[in-house]
């Protein structure tokens, strides 16, 4: 699919300097909104918008559909009536990175006595209205609501152990388990889909917002899902367990250049036989659930829908893998059928073969540069702008790397500084961010992206995630007041002169046809 020239900016909602000690739906998002509209920009990257489990990271989700409930604005749920102002005046502030126990701490029972709040006083606040749509959500989503609820409900039942730990009736779903739970668990189970409901009020309203200012929004879709997820406890035939539920084999990649050991990532891997015998149903019902909340799809690890790295489950490293292949093609034959063609971008970074290319080529998907990466030696200058083709996504770095600036004063080498000098002659005032950014939205990339933290030139104190390391991931929040009138103005005016405004865009159709 061919995208519009247009750029944006990678910002995750939770890194939004909202109130409550973590970003969420409410105010600081339509801000941002704002400043992207002031600035030009057409497109609001985030990372997964799913409930976190391990480590709080958006990419080890507890389901592939659900939304965090942390996303969920507190301040706009008490403008609803749901819960009273006074009752979240206590919670932390707008400025500093997040501390995710302690917000869950203190958010979570607000989110569940607002949820109740609705449910048992629905009448007396006058609040029909979402009542109604409340019911409409519940029987368009019955299916992964209702798993969610029961997994979200049980896990907390047996003290967030791992669902293979569960008591044998429960962890294997039997239906007689499940339909006492619903007996003697109803109004938890309620109070979970609420909460999933002001997730998708809110994340709908924050939607409509944008598009009226002409931003959309890219979401992430990672290829593999979390072992410990409602997903693999209700649909275990899809995915290579044991009988006794343990994995055979799970995902990674391989030794490379960076880990001598490769990467042992941990999910389960897909029975992609059993998924093409059942026309791929999970995988339509995912991305449809996908492009419900997303204009545009970015697919995590594209190259595991060409072939993908095979760990035999008991090993602690990737080492001993091997490649297997994906019915990629049948999958994205089958999707297109099912769905219609989708708006998906490819994220094929690390070792890519001629025949993931070809699979990205049959279905005409922009593949992903990196800036970063275009500087070490002459084999990585296809990440540089002189060798893109129209139909890519570039960025100057992305949320696995380390900011632009922190690279640059941290990372890079003396070869990589010296090949960036000659490559955009940075000015020893204007420092090396900003050219950086300026030879990515001048390229001839259809699609430009920025992390937030590079158009705020801040150092590696701003990073989002170091891939390696087990800790202290995902927490920065953008620093109130650095929004200002002049960068939104700076990065507008590169903007219009790389010809990615929409309005320009216009004009120049414009006077073709005259």
């Amino acid at each position: 699919m061919s995208f519009e020239r247009s750029s944006g900016i990678l910002l995750h909602i939770t890194s939004l300097p909202s109130y409550g000690g973590i970003g969420d739906l409410g105010p600081a998002a339509y801000q941002f909104a704002d400043f992207l509209a002031a600035a030009k920009q057409r497109l609001w990257q985030v990372l997964p918008l799913s409930p976190t489990g391990y480590g709080s990271s958006p990419y080890a989700a507890l389901s592939a559909f659900a939304g965090n409930p942390l996303l969920v604005s507190l301040e706009k749920l008490a403008d609803w009536g749901w819960i009273e102002g006074k009752r979240i005046a206590d919670l932390p502030g707008r400025s500093g990175n997040i501390h995710f126990d302690d917000v869950e701490k203190k958010k979570m029972p607000l989110l569940v006595e607002a949820a109740r709040n609705f449910l048992q006083r629905h009448e007396e606040l006058h609040l029909s209205a979402q009542w109604t749509r409340f019911d409409a959500y519940c029987r368009t989503n019955a299916t992964w609501l209702n798993n969610y609820a029961h997994y979200n409900v049980l896990r907390r039942k047996f003290s967030l152990a791992c669902w293979n730990e569960w008591r044998n009736e429960y962890a294997y779903h039997e239906p007689d388990a499940i339909s006492l739970l619903e007996k003697e668990s109803g109004e938890e189970l309620a109070i979970e889909q609420v909460i999933q409901f002001a997730f998708e009020e809110q994340w709908m309203a924050l939607r409509a917002y944008c598009a009226e200012r002409d931003i959309r929004f890219i979401g992430d879709v990672a290829i593999f899902v979390s072992y410990d997820s409602a997903d693999v406890w209700t649909q275990r035939d899809i995915f290579d367990l044991n009988e006794d539920l343990s994995p055979i084999r799970v995902s990674g990649v391989p030794p490379d250049y960076f880990s001598a050991t490769g990467q042992r990532w941990g999910n389960p891997l897909y029975k992609w036989d059993v998924l093409e015998e059942r026309g791929f149903d999970w995988w339509i019902d995912r991305i449809r659930r996908a492009h419900s909340l997303y204009d545009v799809i970015r697919l995590d690890h594209f190259r595991g829908f060409e072939a993908y790295w095979s760990i035999p489950a008991e090993d602690d490293t990737a080492v001993n893998g091997e490649w297997v292949k994906a019915p990629g093609a049948a999958l994205f034959s089958r999707l297109r059928e099912a769905l219609g063609e989708l708006p998906f971008i490819a994220e094929d970074l690390g070792l890519i073969t001629p025949e993931v290319d070809a699979l990205r080529e049959q279905f005409n998907l922009p593949g992903m540069r990196i800036l970063q990466f275009g500087f070490s030696n002459r084999g990585a200058h296809n990440y540089l702008p002189h060798r893109y083709e129209k139909n890519t996504v570039v960025y100057t770095g992305t949320h696995d790397n380390d900011t632009t600036r922190g690279w640059w004063e941290n990372g890079a080498t003396k070869v990589e500084k010296g090949a960036v000098k000659t490559y955009v002659h940075p000015g020893t005032r204007e420092g090396v961010v900003w050219p950086l950014i300026r030879a990515a939205s001048t390229s001839v990339a259809d699609i430009c992206l920025f992390p937030l933290q590079d158009i705020l030139e801040l150092g590696s104190e701003a990073r989002m995630n170091v891939p390696s390391r087990s800790g202290d991931n995902w927490g920065w929040r953008c620093p109130e007041g650095m929004l200002t009138p002049e960068l939104a103005k700076k990065l507008g005016d590169l903007t219009l002169v790389a010809d990615r405004d929409r309005v320009q865009e216009e004009e120049k159709s414009e006077a073709a046809q005259k």
